[in-house]
């Protein structure tokens, strides 16, 4: 399918993009996804000779099998890839409710530690209509936790966002590669 949508080419741009996201779409429809979570674009753009090399051999030789395999190869390594992501941010999302527990308290609970990373940033009105606290009390929740190093604070006009550095590094693919090797 992949191949078919990248031959006819039918966009003149985000053709790939379309094509990467057919391929999460169709293992999602076989039950092998719950949700299209899975970054091919990543191995693809790392291996790009290969995968334009792959298309035009399937092209002018009708080479499956080494296409099948390089895509199947995209699908393992993003899986692995995603799949060490997901449990880095688990033991952060951890760490940072355990220390949350033990120097906050009073104002500990998980649904407050989750929410933080929830998104790489936050703000009263999302622990408001999390209902986790009403608005003076989720000011003092996010200022709490950014006296603790848990969070940044960031004027934004009127409003202030807070963000998570730790979790913005992981996110990162500086911060995915430290986080592995630790």
């Amino acid at each position: 399918m992949h191949y078919q949508f990248e031959a006819i080419h039918p966009f003149t741009d985000g053709n790939g993009r379309t094509g990467r996201v057919l391929n999460l779409l169709f293992l999602v429809e076989q039950g092998l996804l719950e949700i299209p979570v899975l970054y091919l674009s990543r191995y693809i753009i790392d291996n790009k000779k290969k995968y334009y090399d792959g298309l035009l051999a399937v092209t002018t030789e009708g080479a499956w099998e080494p296409w099948i395999l390089f895509m199947l190869a995209a699908v393992r390594e993003t899986a692995s890839w995603s799949t060490d992501r997901i449990r880095s941010i688990r033991k952060l999302l951890d760490k940072t409710a355990e220390r949350l527990r033990r120097e906050a308290p009073k104002i500990y609970s998980r649904e407050l530690a989750e929410i933080i990373f929830v998104n790489p940033y936050c703000r009263i009105a999302d622990l408001v209509a999390a209902g986790i606290a009403k608005r003076q009390s989720a000011s003092v929740y996010l200022k709490t936790l950014a006296g603790l190093g848990l969070l940044s604070e960031i004027e934004a006009g009127r409003e202030k966002i807070y963000t998570n550095p730790p979790l913005l590094m992981l996110l990162s693919e500086r911060g995915a590669s430290e986080s592995a090797s630790r």
